[in-house]
């Protein structure tokens, strides 16, 4: 009995051999990873499962861009409010919303109960500005000095009709959380260009007004199932604005650094075992963060910018969190060689008390847009820098609630909304589409997320079809798999 309990369980050593390399397997595996997911959730980096391996694929011809900063308006801006004059509206002031226009849209549940549809114009004041004799309000007199260095395009349109759908499907190509970003692609793409500094950073700028702000996660950020290299790393908006960037007490530098080194190590052993790409973007992360306690205290001092540069930005910038504050450092991080910067300004969902709100988030974001631009153009750096500004949808011309003279509020509109480009090899001073009388419905050259999408990958260097990964039996990318076009007549 003995002997054929020996037979199947194997010799007693053997056993126990067994058991040491599951320990050894376990603590690689488990402890590895909490060591390495502490280290990385400090920089809001996500330790996902890899399906890319480390190498960078490159753009596939010559980009015009090697940067981006992308300023997202989440809540989605008023397209008739800022840039999409509708004068004609002036005389439906409080009259219904003509069905054939409407023409059975689905609507949100905070306005699907409402008796009527009434049309409430712009209270705004709007000006034809520039050579290109673009329309904006009132609410952004700097914007209105720089229409000629845009690229406007007012007939974007988007199939989700709700915040967190619509806001993934923009930053994702997806309306289902899970997939990359398109900052997570342009990290894969194309590589870091300053390893002392992530590829790509986050920053959520807090806005004047806080009547209704949209939660905003790090799914938004997410590598997906890239590489957790290429995740986002999210500054925070107060005290240090990456945790743990000074060592403990009585750690000096050579200490973290030999700690570094063994850690590296047993991620090499790690690898050699088990060839989980995610051990090497883990050694990677170490050795960023031991880089990032360096650079990143520099590139947040702003002692060194000139009383210049607080006269273009305004004295906002000098307040950290704020937009114009978000949009220095958006400059200082490119200037730097990151690759994508994504900035959000919050509370732009005006379902009531547009003339409460509105004006405030214009003061938040318009000089310090303008600012951007030009300190962009006076370093040279635009040319090669894209810089995109617009929310997830739109907003309606008719009124959601009590509609005055004076006031009034809009729900949400994914039929046609207004965005902006600038500089990476845009068309400056280009205007393109066109919405009807209402701004309910596109009239002409209408641009979908996935169109801009695969615009801003060719702005990279990229085809957008060829840009994909391998993931779950598929050739996954940005654009998915339904049509997308490149947009030429936004390209120089």
């Amino acid at each position: 009995m003995a002997s054929s309990m020996q037979e199947r369980s194997g010799p007693p050593h053997a056993a126990r051999e067994a058991r040491r390399a599951i320990t050894r397997r376990h603590f690689f595996a488990n402890g590895g990873g909490c060591l390495g997911a502490a280290t990385l959730a400090t920089l809001g980096l996500s330790p996902n499962s890899p399906a890319a391996g480390a190498s960078v694929p490159g753009p596939h011809f010559a980009p015009r861009a090697k940067s981006v900063i992308y300023l997202h308006m989440v809540g989605g801006p008023p397209q008739m409010d800022l840039f999409d004059y509708k004068p004609a509206m002036e005389e439906r002031f409080d009259q219904d919303l003509p069905e054939s226009i409407r023409s059975g849209q689905r609507l949100t549940t905070m306005t699907s109960g409402q008796e009527r549809f009434p049309i409430a114009p712009s209270k705004y004041a709007f000006q034809r500005c520039g050579e290109s004799g673009m329309w904006v309000s009132e609410l952004l007199p700097w914007t209105q000095k720089m229409v000629d260095d845009l690229t406007f395009v007012r007939s974007v349109h988007t199939d989700a009709i709700n915040h967190e759908p619509a806001i993934t499907l923009m930053q994702t190509g997806n309306q289902i959380t899970g997939r990359p970003c398109i900052g997570s692609w342009a990290s894969y793409g194309l590589g870091s260009l300053n390893n002392q500094l992530p590829t790509f950073v986050v920053l959520v700028a807090e806005s004047t007004n806080k009547e209704q702000v949209q939660a905003i996660s790090s799914r938004l950020w997410s590598a997906g199932f890239l590489d957790g290299k290429h995740a986002g790393v999210s500054f925070r908006q107060a005290g240090d604005p990456v945790l743990y960037l000074d060592d403990p007490p009585g750690v000096s530098r050579g200490l973290r650094r030999r700690v570094i080194d063994g850690l590296s190590d047993l991620n090499r052993i790690a690898h050699q075992r088990h060839s989980d790409p995610e051990t090497l973007t883990r050694i990677q992360q170490y050795e960023l963060a031991f880089d990032m306690q360096a650079s990143v205290p520099e590139l947040t001092d702003l002692s060194s910018e000139t009383g210049g540069t607080y006269e273009l930005y305004g004295e906002a910038a000098r307040e950290s969190g704020t937009f114009a504050n978000s949009a220095l450092l958006a400059r200082r991080l490119v200037e730097r060689g990151v690759r994508f910067v994504q900035v959000y300004h919050n509370n732009w969902d005006t379902h009531a008390n547009v003339a409460g709100r509105l004006p405030d988030q214009c003061r938040d974001i318009d000089r310090p847009c303008f600012a951007l631009v030009q300190d962009l153009k006076q370093r040279g750096l635009l040319d090669d820098t894209l810089v995109i500004w617009g929310g997830e949808f739109g907003r309606t011309i008719y009124s959601q609630g009590q509609l005055t003279a004076e006031n009034y509020g809009r729900d949400h509109h994914p039929r046609c909304f207004t965005m902006w480009m600038a500089g990476g090899g845009t068309n400056a001073g280009a205007i393109y589409g066109e919405t009807d009388d209402f701004s309910y419905n596109i009239a002409k050259d209408p641009v979908h997320v996935r169109d801009l999408h695969a615009t801003v990958l060719e702005l990279l260097g990229f085809d957008h079809k060829r840009l994909s990964v391998r993931h779950q039996g598929l050739d996954q990318r940005l654009t998915g798999v339904l049509p997308a076009r490149v947009i030429r007549r936004l390209i120089a």
